[in-house]
């Protein structure tokens, strides 16, 4: 058997060859690759599944408050939702931990997860807790959603012409600490739909423009113009920060040049026009975050 180091091959290698150890399952509506899989339900809703993890050391720092630590993690699940245009529901988590850490710690965490649980409606079901053998922490997160029937919004529907949006301002989230603190952007996306702006391709920005907006073109089958002057910074940050940072959790999306023209008449949305689809597929970015790069 060969060995291939994982560090240098970058996250989406790693997981593209991790895919083709699986053999296909039973249907899904939309399976690996997007922020959330889609699984039917009825004929009035689908479900959404999504895991993710935090883990010490890369998505927050030792002295780092519990109750933020356990609001992230739960948040970040939470966002991938609100991408695919769902409404969350049910948790389970999971903390691996030493044996060491002070059983405040956890208590702490679970306030945070309580804090998020609360806000959007979701009941945590239960989890697990083991110890590891060396010191650190960390914590899974496993949410379902519901979305309704066949109106899950996917990285793949993007068409060259539609507008690119952003839902916020970009970069400087670890300094700033808004990797821990953001609002996961469930009720704007919710109004979208709402408001019959339904976006034709939507993602959670997690791992800056960068890396996002390349995955989310390549899925819909596009290339892409981006107009760098639009890119919205929060304060202190430069253009660049803003495109490969990461961790600000807001959405990317695409709207058709009609409803993308309907937007000013919706003061209350936040969203920032940042360039378009195009039909050349060629990826003028490079950047952004990805976990077993060099």
């Amino acid at each position: 058997m060969s060995h291939t180091p994982l560090q240098g091959l970058g996250e989406n290698a790693v997981l593209q060859r991790l895919l083709s150890c699986l053999h296909d399952s039973a249907p899904m509506m939309v399976g690996p690759g997007d922020d959330c899989a889609v699984v039917a339900r009825n004929e009035e809703w689908d479900t959404l599944l999504k895991t993710d993890v935090v883990v010490e050391n890369v998505h927050f720092t030792p002295d780092t408050e519990p109750r933020r630590i356990g609001r992230k993690a739960l948040a970040r699940a939470v966002s991938d939702i609100a991408a695919m245009g769902g409404l969350p529901e049910h948790a389970l988590i999971t903390i691996l931990a030493h044996k060491s850490r002070p059983v405040e710690l956890l208590e702490g965490i679970y306030r945070g997860i309580d804090e998020i649980a609360t806000q959007f409606n979701i009941s945590v079901a239960g989890g697990e807790t083991s110890s590891i053998p060396y010191d650190g922490l960390v914590i899974n997160v496993a949410l379902t959603g519901r979305v309704e029937h066949g109106q899950a919004i996917l990285r793949s529907g993007g068409r060259a012409g539609d507008v690119i949006f952003v839902t916020g301002p970009l970069g400087g989230s670890f300094p700033s600490e808004h990797h821990l603190d953001f609002t996961p952007r469930v009720h704007l996306a919710r109004s979208l739909m709402l408001l019959g702006l339904r976006p034709t391709a939507m993602m959670d920005l997690s791992d800056g423009i960068a890396a996002d907006l390349p995955r989310l073109a390549a899925a819909s089958g596009c290339g892409f113009e981006l107009t760098r002057e639009f890119i919205p910074c929060n304060p202190g940050c430069s253009v660049e920060q803003a495109l490969n940072d990461g961790e600000d959790y807001e959405l990317l999306l695409t709207l058709s040049p009609l409803d993308a023209a309907c937007v000013n008449q919706h003061p209350q949305l936040s969203l920032f026009p940042i360039g378009k689809l195009t039909n050349s597929l060629r990826n003028t970015l490079s950047g952004g975050w990805q976990h077993f790069s060099a």
